[in-house]
């Protein structure tokens, strides 16, 4: 490809409301183009990338023995009433109606559409186990789209569904889901981790796997063990409590608990400062609305609650925080809930079983209590991990690490469904002994359109983008200072015809430019082999430069050739 003809144009300057780096190195490199909030258009060099990652998915997903399908994009409201998860998904999912007043949904994801068919086409267990996937856009009306490709409206993803007997077999699936992931994201050269998750609105019965990118503007944060190999979304880590097992009969004696005034106290911050005491002392207690009911949460005043451990304590639907009249109604005043004396559901975590002299709110205006014994003084019926996990927080796993924290781009998510969407939407099989069984399902999911994203924030300079080789929109960059040079010309087309015969990509720069402004587009398109034709074309010799490294040498076009079939020929 000349780049006189390519259809390309580069920005000189960041449009302003670009907030990261893939967002604005991708707009100057003309890679995409906004055409509303969350809505992008996929240049010919854009395409070109995002063309050659299907290309990884697909090679890895027809490995693992998954076969490729398609499937509508427009999807009837009866199936997602028929699963449950019409009410259920929320403002998301953008819904219209047809001009005969018939529900559509605009595809999100498609576990409904897939269990439809398995439930037409699959009906006895000779036909499994069977994996399908398809390529395709999805829709998802985002309150805020944000930081480009990494949350949009639109956009495309691979979503690939197993259909098994039996848990066995899903979990054979499953692991061939995994192991073709991780193939994908170290093809396309990314620092990424595969960590424990919550199956959110997809749900499921079984383990789920988020894989990400490390990235400092992830909006995941990932804890990671320094020892083992465990991470977990943060949402879902769990937290370590040595005490969590004393035996609330050998309870030593404590002073008994004593009401105390506390005028205008109502932060952890003010007691820790009127009572000389640490946050570890103090039990914070916070009041939530749980599918419209009250309940009290305690947790240690140096932690922070994780509101989706208690939806799923609970198996809730809806988890909000108490308001002002919520709180005055089933405790006291904002600032002042405590665990002791409440009539509503108190969910204790761990950490607070270690506490032996604390304090908290007396429910009662300007008052606390101290000296409680969280063994002795508390109801303990509910006990179990409420907050979220901290840095240097013991590894659940292995019980010798540490965690630490790092940012995350989610990339990918797999899930154990089992039965949740056969057995709604009555997806069954007939055994080997003739008994109807509900399948057993698997969905694993990609977005394709984020790897772009990804990519760009863990490989650029200041400069540009550097693509890795197998996604690069062409494999090598041939620039000619003059074109007009009859020498350099030659020398050009020369390079270019042994290059296509060896089936190697080549973009030339062609364009009657200052070689200042050829060199700037070159940076921000970033194929990461650039060849210089200039001044040493008389002498059959082309600059190399290669930006993975910043290395530059002068070679004549015979080990220039040498090199990229080293490279891309091997």
């Amino acid at each position: 490809m000349y780049q006189s003809r390519l259809f390309l144009s580069t920005l000189r300057e960041s449009p302003a409301d670009a907030e990261i780096a893939s967002h604005q190195l991708m707009l100057k490199a003309g890679f995409i183009r906004q055409l509303a909030s969350g809505v992008y258009s996929y240049m010919p060099l854009g395409l070109r990338v995002l063309r050659k990652i299907e290309h990884i998915v697909r090679e890895e997903m027809d490995r693992a023995g998954a076969q490729e399908m398609l499937m509508p994009v427009i999807q009837p409201a009866e199936l997602w009433k028929e699963s449950g998860r019409y009410d259920v998904y929320g403002p998301e999912l953008i819904r219209f109606t047809d001009r005969h007043q018939r529900e559509f949904a605009l595809g999100p994801t498609h576990e409904e559409v897939i269990t439809s068919i398995a439930r037409h086409e699959i009906n006895s267990y000779r036909k499994l186990p069977v994996i399908l996937y398809q390529i395709q856009t999805k829709f998802r009306d985002e309150r805020r789209p944000r930081f480009g490709l990494l949350r949009t409206r639109e956009f495309l993803m691979k979503d690939a569904y197993s259909f098994d007997q039996d848990w066995e077999g899903l979990d054979v699936a499953y692991r061939a889901m995994y192991d073709a992931y991780h193939a994908i994201f170290t093809r396309l050269e990314l620092d990424y981790r595969a960590v424990e998750a919550d199956g959110g609105a997809i749900g499921g019965e079984g383990g789920t796997h988020e894989f990400m990118a490390l990235a400092e503007i992830g909006e995941d944060t990932i804890a990671a063990c320094n020892h083992c190999q465990y991470a977990a979304n943060l949402e879902k880590a769990e937290a370590v409590t040595e005490q969590a097992g004393v035996d609330s009969e050998q309870v030593p004696p404590s002073p008994a608990i004593e009401r105390i005034y506390t005028p205008d106290v109502c932060t952890i911050a003010q007691l820790q400062q009127f009572l000389h005491i640490e946050a570890k002392q103090i039990i914070k207690t916070m009041l939530f609305m749980v599918d419209g009911r009250p309940v009290a949460v305690a947790v240690r005043g140096d932690y922070e609650l994780n509101e989706l451990k208690i939806k799923n304590y609970l198996t809730a639907l809806n988890i909000e925080l108490a308001d002002g009249s919520a709180i005055a109604a089933n405790a006291s005043a904002a600032g002042y809930i405590g665990p002791i004396g409440l009539t509503i559901p108190l969910l204790v975590d761990y950490s607070v079983l270690a506490v032996t002299d604390g304090v908290a709110g007396a429910n009662e205006q300007n008052h606390h209590f101290k000296h409680i014994h969280a063994m002795r003084d508390l109801d303990l019926t509910h006990v179990a991990d409420f907050r979220n996990v901290i840095e240097d927080d013991l590894c659940p796993r292995c019980q010798t690490g540490k965690l630490t924290f790092h940012r995350g781009i989610e990339l990918g998510h797999i899930f154990k469904l089992g039965t949740k969407y056969s057995e709604s939407l009555s997806a069954a099989f007939l055994d080997q002994s003739g008994k109807a069984k509900s399948i057993i399902m698997g969905c694993y999911g990609i977005g394709i359109s984020r790897i772009l994203a990804a990519i760009v924030e863990q490989r650029h300079s200041e400069q540009g983008v550097v693509w890795p080789k197998e996604i690069t929109p062409y494999q090598v960059h041939i620039i000619v200072i003059s074109y007009d040079d009859e020498l350099q010309k030659q020398l050009v087309q020369g390079l270019h015809q042994r290059l296509l015969q060896l089936d190697i990509e080549v973009l030339i720069d062609d364009r009657a430019e200052r070689a200042g402004v050829k060199f700037k587009d070159a940076d921000l398109i970033g194929i990461p082999y650039r060849l210089i034709v200039g001044k040493d074309a008389a002498d059959g010799k082309v600059e190399w430069f290669d930006r993975t490294t910043n290395s530059k040498e002068v070679l004549a076009t015979e080990a220039v050739l040498e090199q990229l079939k080293r490279i891309y020929c091997p």
